[in-house]
């Protein structure tokens, strides 16, 4: 919990609000930042952590378009293929939220200066 003023916060709370994701992608994000060296499946994914092939898909089209995560295509020997999904690196998603949570305090500061009570 972090304490700020008036308000405690969930760090996870946090995390989510920062990088706008739902219950879900960060559900998933956090999955595949548990599985580091392991690339998944959508179907793995909503697997492991219980929720529909196309919420996991959803997601993982969001967490990509954050560049959260990378994909990669695995062609099928009958035809066909399937994609894969893997975190990004744990620091760079810990750089992005500390930039996200620096810019609200630029922000506070601009406002605080225009404040006339």
């Amino acid at each position: 919990m972090i304490d700020f003023a008036c308000r405690r916060f969930d760090l996870n709370e946090v995390i989510k609000c920062s990088l706008a994701l739902t219950k879900s992608d960060y559900r998933i994000l956090q999955l595949l930042l548990s599985e580091s060296s392991e690339y998944l499946s959508s179907e793995e994914i909503s697997n492991k952590i219980k929720v529909d092939i196309s919420t996991a898909q959803r997601s993982l089209k969001k967490l990509r378009s954050k560049e959260l995560v990378t994909r990669k295509q695995i062609n099928l020997s009958p035809g066909g293929y399937v994609f894969i999904y893997k975190a990004k690196d744990n620091l760079a998603i810990k750089k992005m939220i500390l930039d996200i949570v620096n810019s609200w305090t630029h922000k506070v500061e601009s406002e605080l200066e225009k404040w006339r009570p």
